[in-house]
């Protein structure tokens, strides 16, 4: 039996379907204008991004707009301690570590020992090696060693992992948190199909979860946005603790 509006929403969805190719060249268009508007012209983001394509790392870096805004988040919040699980080339990482004072750090979690060898010669290359500090292994036990370390609180969570682990992640973003924490999850609206209460993909499910998750904690505050443009049609979730 059919529960609620949901279903017939997600239905409605699928039914909606705009062109896909046709949209993404239009908010592919409009990133790039974004970024020619807004940005000076970055060498070593740019050699970042291709030192990632030339060693077969999988093209799922955050757009240049959205690592833009997650420095902007760090100044915004005065951030000085910022944990970022899912690393992969570093890219997303050096937006954050760009955004930080002299003094702060940013610890990146990353499971795969490949994409972590890029990512710590990315860290040379843009300079930011003395504000990173890089840790491999699967990342629940990586977060089990930074609270066995009293490592937190931090001021900014950043989580892009496997998607399936989102209430995991959001769990240990809490015990690693304070007041004031920004909390931010991405890739939370999967092409709409966040929609989908009855489906079998586990990313979706993942995507659900961190909704779930923050919607049902009090000492959450949080919202989601939608975002399109060069990758797609998505967003995240964002959250301060109480």
């Amino acid at each position: 039996m059919e529960k609620g509006p949901k279903r017939p929403l997600f239905a409605f969805w699928l039914s909606q379907r705009i062109d896909k190719n046709m949209s993404k060249k239009i908010w592919t268009a409009v990133d790039d204008y974004i970024v020619s508007s807004l940005f000076e012209a970055d060498p070593v983001l740019d050699a970042v991004l291709a030192a990632n394509r030339d060693q077969g790392l999988p093209a799922i870096d955050v757009s240049a707009a959205q690592g833009k805004l997650l420095s902007l988040l760090v100044r915004i919040g005065g951030a000085k301690k910022v944990l970022e699980i899912g690393t992969l080339g570093g890219y997303s990482t050096i937006w954050m570590a760009r955004g930080l004072p002299a003094d702060g750090k940013i610890v990146t979690l990353e499971l795969d020992p490949h994409h972590a060898s890029v990512a710590r010669s990315n860290f040379e290359r843009a300079g930011v090696s003395d504000r990173v500090d890089l840790r491999v292994g699967p990342a629940l036990q990586s977060l089990a060693a930074l609270g066995a370390e009293n490592a937190g609180p931090f001021d900014l969570i950043f989580i892009d992992a496997d998607k399936p682990n989102n209430p995991n992640y959001l769990s240990w973003a809490m015990r690693l948190s304070r007041p004031g924490t920004v909390i931010v999850c991405d890739n939370v609206i999967r092409d709409g199909a966040v929609l989908d209460e009855d489906g079998s993909d586990a990313n979706v499910e993942g995507a659900r979860a961190a909704f779930s998750f923050i919607g049902g904690d009090k000492r959450l505050d949080g919202t989601a946005i939608q975002t399109v443009g060069a990758k797609g049609y998505d967003g995240f979730a964002i959250a301060i603790v109480n």
